[in-house]
């Protein structure tokens, strides 16, 4: 086998004709979106976020950076989609014995995750436009609460709560972007019901003056401090 991975085959007189090194034609052409995006990743996971560049991933692949703009539009379409594809590797566990116990190997999975790619949670925090897997995981999140007696408004102080931990990292997870007037809210909740409900019925019962948009983040820090403190009350009256 040559150099190129590719098996020389003999010719009418018996001699093996190594087949040429593939172009950095045939190479483009064979990228993918996919392809792009798994490298990047791979990338990231060796040397750092920071050493992603359209330029080094293009040597990495073998080819002319200006080949990677057929496949992403750029840096941080190629941004958005690593932080999707890495969320959309984690695994949802619905089948446990009650809620707690799902949503608590889900976050731990997450975790995992996470761990393997450890340029992910400062990634995600830059991102305005996620691809469809966040939205996927978090209906997901809301649909085990839900479907556990949760009403709409605690789940939504849950997913608070629980912040960036449902993704396996503790950071600020939620970023409030501006108000939408009520026509936009219902139009975008019905764009949401067919594929996410859980997420839609939050965007349409959790809303502010009439418009859905940012959090009062004073309401929810004061609603996860008293849930903590109220839980070490608990536990400090058990050990005593």
């Amino acid at each position: 086998m040559s150099d190129t991975g590719r098996t020389a085959k003999p010719n009418k007189s018996g001699m093996k004709l190594t087949p040429p090194a593939q172009s950095a034609t045939e190479r483009r052409t064979q990228l993918t979106r996919d392809k792009v995006i798994t490298a990047a990743i791979d990338l990231a996971d060796r040397d750092g976020i920071d050493a992603v560049s359209m330029r080094r991933l293009a040597q990495e692949l073998g080819v002319e950076a200006m080949s990677l703009y057929t496949h992403v539009r750029n840096k941080d379409d190629l941004l958005d989609g690593m932080i999707d594809a890495v969320i959309g590797k984690i695994p949802i566990t619905t089948d446990g014995p009650d809620w707690k116990t799902s949503l608590r190997r889900t976050a731990l999975a997450a975790r995992a995750v996470v761990l393997r790619h450890t340029w992910a949670p400062r990634t995600l925090e830059t991102r305005t436009t996620p691809g469809p897997a966040v939205p996927r995981y978090i209906n997901a999140i809301l649909g085990i609460l839900r479907e556990n007696g949760f009403t709409v408004t605690l789940a939504h102080h849950a997913l608070h709560i629980l912040g960036s931990r449902v993704l396996g990292f503790s950071q600020d997870l939620f970023d409030d972007s501006p108000d939408l007037d009520p026509e936009a809210a219902a139009r975008l909740a019905g764009e949401l019901g067919a594929t996410l409900p859980y997420a839609a019925e939050m965007a349409l019962a959790v809303t502010h003056e009439g418009a859905l948009g940012g959090c009062d983040d004073d309401t929810e820090f004061a609603f996860a401090l008293d849930f903590i403190l109220d839980g070490l009350d608990r536990l400090s009256q058990v050990e005593t």
